[in-house]
């Protein structure tokens, strides 16, 4: 009998907390959630093994036929013989391997650039909801300034001043993390307004409270008590931010102000390919726009998805 109490008081592991949590459990009785983060596994997967996953190597100048340029999709190319599935650019190069290693460095800045939105509008915003007065007057003035231009032209001047502040022998080098400094930089207001809001209304707890009669730090009452309850509204806003940051750098690169030729990105492939789209090579340029079309619409999804799992007044 006591055996028998013993097991049915034993705790659950955490993976069967987290199964049961109301957040799997809204997972899991969304179709559109499940066949989004389907959708995104699958891509981010496929741009992590892209070196095992591609079919060639599309950025090795040896492995190249320029014989095979424009072949259509599923035909043997008249150079080589291969048989590109969704069709060779220009050059010679598989598309589809062209999207495999462009998505991978898509998402490589578009991931990097939240990072940074979310590291800078977080503390930022921790400061000015906590702190008050002048400090909090002085960030969020200059956060609404920020907001009366759009975000893609705020992007663009901070990428001509960091791209001008770097020498020109290593400009190429360092366009990618210029690239995600400049995204960054132009997405973090978001970020710091909603930390601000969550932030004002977790100081008056009394949890927070305690922590000051006791004698706490600031930056520990920050970083222990309000950091960990102001978290919610941000893993929305990154899901969501992640996608606009990839089609911000699809934005730039499109423009051709974003990643170097000799580091193509989903953007830069749909530049490429609108030089042939009326000249009859229509696979060149659809099939990265579709790409990009498929990465930001199931990020998107899972964000609005998150967003209603997490608004507890949706409850």
């Amino acid at each position: 009998m006591n055996n028998i109490q013993n097991d049915t008081a034993k705790p659950l592991a955490w993976y069967q907390r987290a199964w049961q949590s109301d957040v799997c459990w809204s997972f899991r009785h969304t179709p559109i959630a499940m066949l989004s983060a389907l959708v995104f596994l699958i891509l981010v997967s496929m741009a992590i093994f892209a070196p095992w996953v591609a079919p060639h190597q599309p950025f090795d100048p040896s492995t190249l036929n320029l014989m095979d340029g424009f072949s259509p999709p599923m035909e043997s190319a008249i150079g080589s013989g291969n048989v590109y599935w969704l069709g060779a650019d220009d050059q010679g190069r598989d598309i589809f391997s062209t999207i495999l290693y462009g998505m991978r460095l898509s998402l490589f800045i578009g991931v990097a650039a939240v990072f940074l939105a979310a590291s800078l509008g977080v503390t930022l915003g921790l400061i000015a909801g906590y702190a008050g007065g002048w400090v909090d007057t002085i960030i969020m003035r200059i956060a609404d300034i920020q907001l009366t231009f759009p975000s893609i032209l705020v992007a663009l001047l901070i990428f001509g001043v960091a791209r001008g502040l770097t020498p020109p022998e290593l400009r190429d080098q360092m366009a990618v993390w210029v690239l995600i400094f400049s995204i960054g930089l132009s997405d973090w207001v978001q970020f710091a307004r909603t930390v601000r809001s969550s932030t004002m209304v977790e100081a008056n707890k009394d949890y927070v409270q305690a922590a000051r009669l006791i004698g706490r730090p600031r930056h520990v009452i920050l970083r222990k008590h309000l950091l960990p309850n102001v978290m919610g509204p941000v893993l929305v806003i990154a899901t969501i931010s992640l996608a606009l940051a990839i089609i911000a750098e699809a934005t730039l690169s499109f423009l051709g102000v974003g990643a170097p030729p000799t580091k193509p990105s989903l953007g830069t492939l749909i530049r490429t390919g609108q030089d042939y789209l009326f000249s009859g090579e229509w696979w060149i340029i659809l099939f990265p726009a579709m790409t990009l079309l498929l990465l930001a619409l199931s990020v998107n999804l899972l964000g609005d998805w998150l967003r209603d799992v997490l608004n507890p007044k949706l409850r």
